[in-house]
């Protein structure tokens, strides 16, 4: 098991590699390391990320198989499966390092900002709830000087959505609660750029 400092160092290297475009050790998907992984895994960061097919985790951080541990739902945002499943592998697999991976442009904000600006009977009834758990990270913005700035409102809306997952997580569980008192989880939160492929951490 590797320290969360040490998982984070691993991920940024991995990034660096990424944008560099280098690809290096860490991303290896051998047949030896998959008949390796047969026997269990000891994923080294937990990753709850957007679905978008442009941040695919693994790919941005130049890791292989078996070294993330990875939940993708629109928007990053937690809800109860979620905060189950980062349980399941901090408990079990004894991984020390989430990271709630956010994106530039992300649709599930975009798609709240249009709905917000609509009539409740015009909002959509499919996108209801992943925008109902994204809207308290953009409403607040919308009441301010921000929302004449398209450009900004997206980008702030983004980090406080980031903001808020990690808020719930290290707040939501009283699992994960114990682990970062006792075991030395660590919740952080990231954001990926689609402009240059670089990964920004932040540990609010």
């Amino acid at each position: 098991m590797i320290t969360a400092d040490e998982a984070l160092e691993r991920l940024r290297a991995g990034n660096q590699q990424f944008v560099a475009e280098l690809g290096g050790n860490n991303g290896d998907t051998s047949e030896s390391r998959r008949r390796e992984l047969v026997e269990g895994q000891e994923p080294v960061a937990i990753i709850l990320g957007c679905s978008d097919s442009r941040v695919p985790a693994e790919i941005v951080f130049n890791q292989g198989l078996g070294d993330l541990f990875v939940i993708r739902v629109a928007g990053n945002v937690v809800a109860p499966s979620q905060i189950d499943s980062i349980e399941f592998s901090a408990a079990r697999h004894g991984t020390r390092l989430v990271v709630v991976l956010g994106h530039s442009g992300c649709g599930a904000i975009l798609a709240t900002i249009e709905e917000l600006g609509r009539k409740p009977e015009d909002q959509s009834r499919k996108l209801r709830s992943i925008v109902d758990r994204v809207r308290p990270s953009v409403e607040a913005l919308m009441e301010t000087e921000i929302a004449k700035n398209p450009e900004e409102l997206i980008r702030r809306s983004v980090r406080n959505n980031i903001r808020m997952s990690v808020n719930q997580l290290r707040r939501g569980s009283q699992v994960l609660e114990y682990l970062i008192e006792e075991k030395g989880l660590r919740i952080v939160g990231a954001e990926y750029s689609l402009e240059t492929g670089v990964v920004e951490f932040f540990d609010y």
